[in-house]
Order: structure tokens, then C-alpha cells, then sequence
């Protein structure tokens, strides 16, 4: 099992602005903390910004910064979002006709539990306890 890029940057990006409460953070800082493409951090940060979740400030001396406390963002609800509401195998589709064994398969019935286990193990976290070792991470990001 796999989470996307979409989630590992979302993630990211959620951890970096909880490491900076106290000031407005900027899509090309990230990116260059991470090494990662900031096309890519613009979308996550406009579904961010859409969900609520970040709060987008325009104009010249704008950045980014957390809506919410981190300990009131829940990992669950941030890999769920992120995440979508495709399948997690083609048998789960709005087309029930598409897979044959479909009908005798226990498989999907499996992997539903499964996914319900990853969420319920995530929904006991929150940003806060990503960001515990504040000096560790800014450290790493900084490049020390």
C-alpha cells in the first residue's frame, strides 16, 4: 500500500508550516527546504487553502500559514482529503460489472478493512505530533 505523492506533500507541507507558527511561509521556501517542485506544492497548497486547513495570504509579503492549531488537525482527515474518493481497487468502482469475480471475490471486503485500520491508526494523530523535535526537523530542513 502506498499513499501518493500528493498526500507526501501535503504532509510536507502541513509540517513546515507548523514548524513556523509565527510567520508567513512561502511555496518556493518549501520547496527548497524539501528539494521538491514547486508546481507540485501549488496544488497542494490551493487544496489546502480550499479545504480550509491553510490560510493563503495575497500580495506582496503574503505566504502561507495553518488555519488551526496543529494538535486540531487530525492526520486521518489530511490522507483522506488528499487522498480522494477513487477506489482502492477496481471492484469498488461505481461499476460493479467490471471485475467477474467480483461476485465471489472476499478481496475487497479485505482491503476496505484494511484501509479503515490505516485511517483509524492515522485519525490518532495530529500535525502536532509530527512536529514534536522541533530543533531536529529545522535542522535537517535548513540543510545543518
Amino acid at each position: 500500500m502506498r499513499l501518493t505523492t500528493f498526500s507526501d506533500y501535503t504532509l510536507r507541507v502541513l509540517m513546515f508550516l507548523a514548524l513556523n507558527p509565527d510567520r508567513l511561509v512561502t511555496v518556493p521556501e518549501i520547496a527548497a527546504a524539501y528539494g521538491i517542485s514547486e508546481n507540485h506544492l501549488v496544488k497542494v497548497v490551493h487544496q489546502l487553502s480550499r479545504s480550509g486547513t491553510v490560510e493563503a495570504v495575497r500580495g506582496k509579503g503574503g505566504g502561507l500559514r495553518l488555519a488551526h492549531d496543529p494538535k486540531d488537525i487530525r492526520l486521518g482527515q489530511i490522507v483522506r482529503a488528499s487522498e480522494g474518493t477513487a477506489p482502492i481497487v477496481e471492484c469498488l468502482s461505481d461499476d460493479p460489472t467490471h471485475c467477474r469475480i467480483a461476485p465471489a471475490c472476499r478481496l475487497a471486503a479485505i482491503l476496505v478493512r484494511a484501509f479503515e485500520a490505516l485511517f483509524a491508526t492515522l485519525d490518532e494523530y495530529t500535525l502536532a505530533d509530527l512536529v514534536r523535535t522541533p530543533r531536529k526537523l529545522e535542522a535537517l530542513l535548513a540543510g545543518d
